[in-house]
């Protein structure tokens, strides 16, 4: 994109309902958009604004990109995406951030760790390991939600149960009678037990911040190197390039340094998890 500031046309094609307060778009750009697992783009509805969303679709796949939103209470854009349908246009930005380090995660196990919405980049993440799961010396994958409703992606995570090229273990805050698997927060799936070489290992956690602040004591418990330690921010992302300072952290910018951070770049900025 030759002018940074200016979105490209994008199409919706679908709009899938995930559960009653998440949507996730498959929009097609007028040109591919590529971008690495954890970069974010600059989602523009006309007429309304323009918010960041870190895109939940498979990398390789350029000529369509997935986003998977929430809509927030007195939300404009989130709330004007959820009433958006297939053919109507938006704006695209980006990509921008960085993403996460794939090269150095080849090799090692990768601990997966999503909650909430925070399940949508954890899934392009997802898709982009088992696309050469061969490279990688496991692929470990823990996901909570408040409740069974409000899961996302349920036919594709389904089916990671059964695949052998992934441990997985799921969990709710607050089951029903149709559950059948582990109830509780997500730092209550993640145990010692489930990384055979720690410190080499590598782990990446996106979630609502309050779950991001609990997981580290427990990851820095089981093992993990402060470097190999890996968190999604929410921040308050405008331009994009580090020029507004809406998402500044100390020195750093979410959005240029970030969006995916690790432990040891961070942990001494008390507004970290705000």
């Amino acid at each position: 994109m030759e002018n940074p500031y200016v979105p490209i046309e994008a199409v919706i094609k679908d709009v899938i309902v995930e559960n009653p307060i998440i949507k996730t778009f498959v929009l097609k750009p007028e040109e591919p958009l590529k971008f690495s697992p954890g970069q974010f783009i600059m989602l523009t509805v006309p007429g309304v604004g323009e918010s960041p969303f870190t895109p939940s679709s498979s990398c390789f796949e350029t000529e369509r990109v997935e986003v998977t939103v929430l809509r927030q209470p007195g939300g404009k854009v989130t709330s004007a995406l959820h009433g958006m349908k297939p053919g109507d246009m938006v704006g695209v930005r980006g990509p921008f951030g960085h993403g996460y380090p794939l090269e150095r995660f080849k090799g090692n196990e990768v601990y997966v760790v999503g909650g909430g919405v925070g399940m949508a980049p954890m899934r392009a993440l997802m898709l982009a390991l088992l696309h050469e799961a061969e490279q990688y010396k496991r692929i470990i994958l823990r996901y909570g939600a408040r409740n069974p409703e409000l899961r996302m992606y349920k036919e594709l995570c389904k089916s990671w149960e059964t695949d052998p090229r992934v441990d997985v273990v799921y969990t709710v805050d607050i089951a029903d009678e149709t559950w059948t698997h582990n109830v509780g927060v997500v730092t209550t799936i993640m145990k010692p037990e489930d990384i055979q070489d720690v410190k080499n290992a590598f782990s990446i956690g996106c979630g609502p911040p309050i779950m991001l602040r609990f997981m580290v004591p427990v990851l820095l418990k089981m093992g993990f190197a402060e470097e190999h330690m890996f968190f999604s921010l929410e921040k308050n992302m405008s331009c994009g390039m580090g020029l507004c300072g809406h998402c500044r952290i100390g020195n750093l910018y979410v959005c240029k340094d970030g969006a995916d951070l690790s432990y040891d770049k961070i942990k001494d900025f008390p507004d970290v998890w705000a």
